[in-house]
């Protein structure tokens, strides 16, 4: 039997095993992976010139702002940023469109509303907020991979919780078999700070992340660790910043607590004096930490404590981060980060700390996927699976111009910066999505992905 491709002489990386060979895909699916560089009957044959073969990026944690907030980001400049990225599957959030996906219909509305948009596959988060429990079973029997909630206000139109519904919302998760993802800072803390600061009339870069301290996020961590404990229900605590909240997850697991912690690349990249030097374009929340804390996070990831890096793609039109130039307040918080984020960790992670490219996979594909309910279709080169690949220059060494990027709003955090590392080609179930800075396929190309 003739394979449609064979992708030769490549470093081959998977969560285990990192080795010289290549992959072979017929029918949209992997065949096999060959070790060495023998030849392989295919229509169309690649030869990498030892480039990296990785699978393709699983980003658990995007915002594309539709429906509803269209000129936000969209689908499409979503989808085509992540397929820059090697980003072969996204998982979004329920929040910043309008409706915000809380409930079956509301889902419907935003699947058909977005069905031939995508680039690349995707999955639903369905929304937890206060009350909506009686909403959750048909959430779940739709597909969604779990439930993002707030402990701390959002900024937009979907309602943070308290812990009665924390409490409700992980009964639900361990009754229907999903999982709740919470957003953990205090509001009550965080919301006095900032009123105390503001009531001085400071609006300088510092006061946001005054307002938001480590200890608020600790202590939310640990509150949402200690009732996911007493439910027994499954817990994702997503974009955690601190090592503190790092070992308090290590430890609810070795207690035997069903708790996974995410971080996220612009933490591990940048620092507090950068946000202060960049600005708005760096403004987010949690905000980025200390250089201190930024190492001590990057002490968790690489002794393995840490499940899941995600992008937390959080983009806005450029007039909402300009507005905060001389007033940090005013300025939207979200960094523009999907096409980015794979990079970013190559750079800070593989060649500055000597990350195995096996954790980087591990932590960017094969756990995102298993923990949200899609492996091993997705984050995996396993016999069987999509074959969704990135194909990486690992010593290719670049700089990201704001032009360069396929979200809609040609700004970031990012831009301007040199990485190590750059992403060739992407493709998805076996057809290349992206290459050398151009998109190959239409609109419409991904495909749903449920639970």
């Amino acid at each position: 039997m003739q394979a449609d491709l064979y992708i030769k002489n490549g470093l081959v990386v998977t969560e285990e095993a990192t080795f010289h060979g290549g992959v072979v895909v017929a029918d949209g699916k992997i065949v096999e992976l060959v070790a060495g560089n023998i030849d392989v009957a295919a229509k169309e044959t690649i030869d990498v010139n030892g480039k990296a073969v990785l699978p393709g990026i699983v980003d658990d944690h995007v915002h594309f702002n539709e429906p509803g907030r269209e000129h936000w980001e969209g689908y499409e400049a979503g989808s085509k940023a992540a397929a820059a990225g090697g980003v072969t599957t996204f998982m979004e959030m329920p929040l910043n469109a309008t409706p915000p996906s809380i409930d079956r219909d509301k889902l419907i509305h935003k699947r058909e509303a977005i069905k031939n948009k995508s680039v690349v596959d995707y999955a639903h988060w369905g929304g937890l907020v206060d009350n909506n429990l009686d909403e959750l079973e048909g959430l779940h029997e739709e597909g969604v991979i779990g439930f993002k909630s707030f402990m701390s206000e959002s900024g937009v139109d979907f309602k943070r919780i308290d812990d009665d519904m924390l409490y409700g919302g992980l009964v639900k998760s361990r009754e229907l078999g999903n999982v709740v993802g919470v957003h953990a800072e205090s509001e009550h803390v965080t919301r006095f700070l900032a009123e105390q600061i503001q009531a001085t009339g400071r609006i300088d870069r510092n006061a946001w992340s005054e307002s938001r301290p480590p200890a608020a996020e600790l202590e939310a961590d640990k509150r949402a660790i200690y009732w996911a404990k007493v439910t027994g229900g499954n817990l994702h605590i997503v974009h955690v910043t601190i090592a503190e909240g790092i070992h308090a997850v290590d430890q609810a697991k070795r207690e035997g607590v069903n708790v996974t912690v995410e971080t996220c690349p612009h933490y591990l990249f940048f620092d507090n004096d950068d946000f202060v030097r960049i600005g708005p374009a760096a403004k987010c929340a949690p905000p980025l930490r200390v250089r201190e804390e930024v190492e001590k996070l990057w002490e968790c990831v690489l002794a393995g404590m840490v499940d899941t890096i995600a992008s937390d793609h959080s983009p806005c039109p450029t007039a909402d981060k300009v507005k905060g130039n001389d007033n940090i307040w005013q300025a939207w918080g979200g960094i523009t980060g999907v096409q980015a984020m794979l990079p970013a960790m190559l750079t800070e992670g593989v060649h500055k700390r000597g990350m195995s490219l096996s954790l980087l996979v591990k932590l960017m594909c094969t756990n995102p996927a298993r923990i949200f309910g899609l492996y091993p279709q997705k984050g995996s080169l396993l016999p069987g699976s999509d074959a969704d690949i990135a194909i990486v220059d690992l010593n290719k060494t670049w700089t990201l111009a704001a032009e360069d990027l396929f979200s809609l709003h040609k700004q970031s955090a990012y831009a301007g910066y040199t990485f190590q590392g750059q992403v060739e080609r992407t493709f998805v179930r076996g057809t290349a999505v992206y290459e050398n800075g151009q998109i190959k396929v239409e609109p419409g190309y991904g495909n749903l992905l449920r639970r």
